[in-house]
Parts: C-alpha cells; sequence; structure tokens
C-alpha cells in the first residue's frame, strides 16, 4: 500500500427489483497504483464501480473516494477523478477533437490536448463526429477525456476492448505512466493478459462479493501445482486422465483434443498420463508443463460454466 487507501469499500450491498447485484463487498484500491477488477459477466463489479463513481447510491454499506462518499459530496470529487465507461458516454453528433477541447475546457489546468490527441493517434479522426467512429477510435477517446482533466484517481472500464494490438500496447504504455505519476488506477476487464500486464493489485469478485485479492504474482503461487498441456492426435476424454491420475489433479478439456491438467505434475504423473493414454490408443502429439496463470486461478474460483 501506498499510504491511504485511493477507494475503499466496506460491506458494500446493492440491490434491484429486490435481487443482490453486490451482496456485503469488501475492495481496496490502493494510492498509486493500478487495481484489476474482475469478474464474470453478472458477478457485481460494474455495479460496485458505478457506486464509487457516484453513478448509483449504495443500499447499504460504504464506499469512499479518497475519503470521501462519492454520492453526497460528488462536486468536490468530480475535478479529481477520471471516469472512462464502456459505451463511451460521448455525445454522438460532435467531432472527436470538439468533444475532448469542450471537456479539457472544464477543468482549471488540463493536459495538453495536442500531445494526448497525437500520443492516441486521435489527430488522425479529430474531424470525424463520434458517431462515425470505429468502436478501437471511440475507445481511444473515451481514455482520453477522462484523462485530460489530470485526475488523482481514474476509473477505466475495459479500456482496451476492441483496440487493435498497436492500439492496445499504446494504452498500456499510458496507463503504466499515469500510476508512475501517481495516479490511483481501478480498471474492469476481462483480458486476463490486460491484468497480469498492468495491475499491481487483483480483486476477483463473483456474486456481489470479492473472494479473492492479492498482487498477481501471489494469486497464482504455484505451492506446488503446475499445468500440464495435453495435446492428442484423437479425441481426448479428460475422464481417462482423471480416472488415471486420481484426485489430486484437475483435468479441463481445452478442445475436442486437448486438456489442461492441473495438480503436483512431476515426471513419475507426466508417465503415467502418456501410458494411460498409450493404453487407450490415443497419441500424444504435444505435452508442455507451465505455471498457473490469473485465467487458472479466475476459472478455478468462478467456475467453467457459462452465466
Amino acid at each position: 500500500m501506498r499510504g491511504s487507501p485511493a477507494v475503499e469499500v466496506i460491506g458494500l450491498v446493492k440491490r434491484y427489483d429486490g435481487r443482490a447485484a453486490v451482496d456485503g463487498l469488501d475492495l481496496v484500491a490502493a494510492s498509486g497504483a493500478v487495481t484489476a477488477v474482475l469478474g464474470p459477466n453478472g458477478a457485481g463489479k460494474t455495479t460496485t464501480i458505478e457506486c464509487c463513481e457516484g453513478l448509483r447510491r449504495p443500499d447499504g454499506g460504504t464506499a469512499r473516494v479518497l475519503g470521501l462518499d462519492p454520492v453526497r459530496q460528488a462536486r468536490q470529487l468530480r475535478p479529481v477523478v477520471g471516469v472512462m465507461l464502456q459505451d463511451g458516454g460521448l455525445p454522438n453528433v460532435q467531432r472527436a477533437g470538439a468533444v475532448l477541447a469542450h471537456v479539457a475546457a472544464m477543468y482549471a489546468a488540463p493536459a495538453d490536448t495536442g500531445a494526448l490527441t497525437e500520443r492516441l493517434g486521435i489527430d488522425s479522426f479529430a474531424r470525424t463526429t463520434v458517431r462515425r467512429l470505429s468502436g478501437g477510435q471511440r475507445q481511444r477517446l473515451a481514455l482520453a477525456v477522462a484523462i485530460v482533466g489530470r485526475p488523482r484517481v481514474l476509473f477505466l472500464d475495459e479500456p482496451s476492448a476492441g483496440l487493435d494490438p498497436q492500439a492496445r500496447l499504446a494504452v498500456w504504455d499510458l496507463v503504466r505512466e499515469l500510476r508512475d505519476d501517481g495516479v490511483s488506477v481501478v480498471l474492469t476487464t476481462h483480458s486476463m493478459v490486460e491484468a497480469e500486464q498492468l495491475a499491481d493489485e487483483v480483486v476477483i469478485v463473483d456474486h456481489g462479493r470479492a473472494i479473492a485479492a492479492g498482487t498477481p504474482a501471489e494469486l497464482t503461487a504455484s505451492d506446488g501445482l503446475a499445468v500440464l498441456q495435453v495435446q492428442t492426435a484423437q479425441h481426448l476424454d479428460p475422464a481417462v486422465l482423471t480416472a488415471a491420475l486420481g484426485p489430486a489433479f484437475t483435468v479441463t478439456a481445452t478442445g475436442r483434443a486437448a486438456c489442461a491438467v492441473t495438480g503436483p505434475v512431476t515426471p513419475e504423473a507426466i508417465a503415467v498420463a502418456t501410458r494411460r493414454l498409450a493404453d487407450e490408443g490415443v497419441l500424444v502429439t504435444r505435452l508442455e508443463v507451465g505455471t498457473r496463470t490469473l485465467e487458472d486461478v479466475f476459472l478455478d474460483l468462478t467456475g467453467r460454466s457459462l452465466r
């Protein structure tokens, strides 16, 4: 932690039609750090962030940004908080450059809009109306709008969604620079790679509660576990490996002829797996041992079924 938390949520509750979308959630985002909030669709992460942004009023618990209530003290927070919504919230009939200039004029000491448009490639479509922009161009404009006021706290919702690889890397570099300059960044994302690349802290949310939190390294610590990727020339039934290896291993199909095996992967375990597959007449074409990723942890905690 770097001093007092930038964002602190304690026992947050938010209901819709009597159903709890957020159900006693706790979350802390450190100052001067990037905190990634991950969760399946409907887990409550977006509602939680909207309560922190002052867009929704909690039904219970507390949300504080820089120690202030985002709803009751919105006027004090507005000049120092940047928000990038997933749908952009941008006026469709205005030109991109005019939108950015208009927002910049609302701040006493905005960032250099010329440098910002060049950095994010907005100068190439500055005279195009928002409704004619591609999804990736809208994302870059929405990010510029969120940071032009030099915020102390920045909320980003899926910041790299729809971006091509070049734009994604440029956005990631910019987020890192903002963090290094002391900006507290809270981002929601479905991209495990984005979270691994950017986050100092990760909070995993499911069923309206935070179920895990820590650095990416802490969450992916193996504790003696590894992941064995198995690919075969024929259909691969996960049940075959499950029966051969026993309950200490978790076997998940990753394709018709591929499985991921998580557990205490040793040379002996690999030999058992390949021998059992050979007995079943299945030819192994690739074996690869790796460490657990953030996606492995996420799926272990939230399950693999569709929501």
